[in-house]
């Protein structure tokens, strides 16, 4: 069978996304590279693999998916659904969960301060620190939930890692690039947990893709 192909920039802490279950599942994939700046994901082509025109897109035989969380969801579900819970019910469910508060509490929150701390100050931007005032203070009742969570299991689902903590590493990688990292040194297990899935070969192998610049500094803009 043919690899799987994955559209996009390496970067991208939603290609990460992507990219560190594959890892995980030790599955065979292509990365199809594709370049922002070259309005790549506005051509036609690509349209025509996700309407919406962002990545990553991923392909397996016939099948075309895109948004980062379903096709992480579908590679392991395929290769490693162990890391989905799946069997329990009671896991699966908290898998779920967890996915679902990076989705829609942590995410938003440390979008906006990567974006405004790394990315504005490149392409000439201003930067809006009220902005980021907001989202730390959001990030600070966010990060106490994570510390009361990771008190009682070793990792988001419970003492196995799972794609809760998966999803998770794209944006905190840039976030932890900030000035601001510092933050996670006040939750003790919210750090340790961090450390630990930063020694994992497939994230380490990702991460080595994801300069905290994003690429601006070196040329290498996707």
């Amino acid at each position: 069978m043919a690899p799987m192909k994955v559209y996009g920039w390496v970067v991208s802490p939603w290609m990460a996304r992507v990219l560190v279950c594959l890892e995980e599942a030790g599955a065979e994939y292509e990365v199809v590279p594709m370049s922002k700046s070259g309005g790549d994901h506005r051509r036609p082509e690509h349209l025509a693999r996700n309407p919406f025109g962002e990545i990553p897109v991923l392909e397996d035989g016939d099948l075309t998916l895109y948004q980062s969380r379903a096709i992480a969801r579908y590679i392991l579900r395929k290769y490693k659904p162990e890391l989905l819970g799946e069997g329990c019910l009671k896991e699966s469910a908290t898998v779920d969960v967890w996915v679902e508060v990076e989705s829609h509490q942590l995410e938003p929150v440390l979008r906006t301060i990567v974006m405004h701390c790394i990315i504005h100050p490149h392409i000439g931007c201003d930067r809006d620190q009220a902005a980021v005032d907001e989202s730390l203070e959001k990030l600070r009742t966010l990060l106490p939930v994570y510390e009361a969570r990771l008190s009682v299991c070793k990792h988001l689902a419970g003492d196995d890692i799972t794609a809760a903590d998966l999803c998770h590493f794209g944006f905190m990688r840039y976030f932890m690039a900030t000035e601001y990292a510092g933050i996670v040194d006040a939750y003790p297990h919210v750090k340790a947990w961090w450390d630990a899935l930063l020694t994992r070969p497939s994230v380490q192998k990702v991460i080595a893709g994801m300069p905290a610049d994003f690429g601006f500094g070196s040329g290498k803009r996707p």
